[in-house]
C-alpha cells in the first residue's frame, strides 16, 4: 500500500509527530517489542505499564506486532488489558494472550515455496544455515546457532524438517530463517531478495546477518491490516512503533508513525515521525501525549453536545 509521506514537524522531549492538520483520532496502537517497547533488558518499564493501562482506560486498543514467535510473548503477557490479541512470526499468526498464546489465525509458508528458498539462498550465499519455525517449535540446522530458549529443537537439513508425507500433514510453517557467519546484514538481506523475493517475503528484526522469511505478501503490516478492517480501522486511526526493517511495511502503512531514537536509518526514513530511544521509554512518551489528546478532544460531561 503506498501512501504520501509527511514530514516530521515539532520537537517535545525528543519526539517529533507527523503534520497535526486534520488528524483523525488515533484508535489502535501498534508497537514492535524488541528495541522498541521493551528495554535492551527485555523489562517493560513501570511507565511503559502505566501507559499501556491508560491507552485502554482511553478506548485505544494496543496490539503487540512483533517477530517474536507465540510462546516467547511472557515479556508482555502480563500487561495485556482488554482484547489480548497479538500479531506474532512478523504476521504469521494472530494470538489470543489471554489464553496463553492460542493461535486464532495463522498464514502460513507453504513447504514446496519454504524448500525453493533454501535451494535458492544455498546457491545464492554458501554458508547460509536455516531454521524452521512452526506453529509447535523451532527445528533448525546443525550449524545454526541453537536456541537455548527451545531445547527440544529437532536438529537436521532444512530439506528433512520441511518434509511431509502429504500436504498438511504436518504442523504449518510460520517462518524461515536463514543466517550466514561472514555477511553484512543488509547486504545478505539485499541478496536473499534478489534471489528468492518471486517466493517469499524476505526481511530482518537481528544486528547480526539474520533473515526471516514468510509467505509473499506476509508482514507485520498486512496482517494488521486486516485485523483493523474487521474492527472497522482504517490506517489512519493507526499509530505504529518500530526500529528495525520488519516494522518499515507497519510503519509506512500507519497514519501516525514513529521510530525509535535507537531505529535503523531505514526504519527512520519510513517512519512519518520519531521518539526517544526503547530504554528511554519512547513509546511510553508518545502514548500519553497520544491519550491526553484522546481525552482533550471528549465532550465534557458538562458540554450539551
Amino acid at each position: 500500500m503506498t501512501r504520501t509521506h509527511v514530514r516530521p514537524v515539532g520537537h517535545h522531549g525528543g519526539v517529533t509527530s507527523p503534520r497535526p492538520s486534520s488528524r483523525p483520532a488515533v484508535r489502535l496502537i501498534a508497537t514492535d517489542l524488541d528495541g522498541t517497547l521493551l528495554r535492551d533488558d527485555k523489562s517493560v518499564s513501570e511507565r511503559t505499564v502505566a501507559a499501556l493501562a491508560a491507552a485502554e482506560r482511553a478506548g485505544i486498543e494496543v496490539f503487540f506486532v512483533t517477530g517474536r514467535p507465540a510462546r516467547w510473548m511472557d515479556v508482555v503477557s502480563a500487561h495485556v488489558h482488554g482484547h489480548g490479541l497479538a500479531i506474532c512470526a512478523n504476521g504469521a499468526a494472530v494470538v489470543d494472550l489471554h489464553q496463553g498464546g492460542t493461535f486464532l489465525e495463522v498464514r502460513p509458508l507453504a513447504r514446496p515455496a519454504a524448500l525453493d528458498v533454501v535451494a535458492a539462498l544455498r546457491a545464492a550465499a554458501p554458508g547460509t544455515s536455516f531454521a524452521v519455525e512452526l506453529t509447535t517449535g523451532i527445528h533448525y540446522e546443525p550449524d545454526y546457532p541453537p536456541f537455548f530458549l527451545d531445547p527440544g529443537a529437532t536438529v537436521a537439513t532444512a530439506e528433512k524438517l520441511l518434509y511431509e508425507e502429504a500436504p498438511g500433514a504436518a504442523a504449518p510453517v510460520l517462518k524461515l530463517l536463514a543466517q550466514h557467519p561472514e555477511l553484512d546484514p543488509d547486504a545478505f538481506l539485499a541478496t536473499a531478495r534478489g534471489a528468492a523475493g518471486h517466493l517469499a517475503s524476505f526481511t530482518r528484526s537481528s544486528p547480526t546477518a539474520l533473515i526471516e522469511i514468510s509467505a509473499l505478501g506476509v508482514s507485520k503490516a498486512s496482517t494488521l491490516a486486516l485485523c483493523c478492517e474487521r474492527r472497522g480501522i482504517t490506517a489512519d486511526e493507526v499509530a505504529a512503533f518500530g526500529d528495525m526493517p520488519n516494522d518499515i511495511e507497519m510503519l509506512s502503512w500507519a497514519g501516525r508513525s514513529y521510530a525509535m531514537g535507537n531505529a535503523h536509518p531505514d526504519v527512520i526514513a519510513a517512519a512519518s515521525g520519531s521518539t526517544v530511544g526503547n530504554n528511554e521509554d519512547g513509546v511510553a512518551v508518545v502514548i500519553e501525549r497520544l491519550v491526553a489528546e484522546a481525552l482533550a478532544e471528549r465532550p465534557s460531561a458538562a458540554d450539551p453536545r
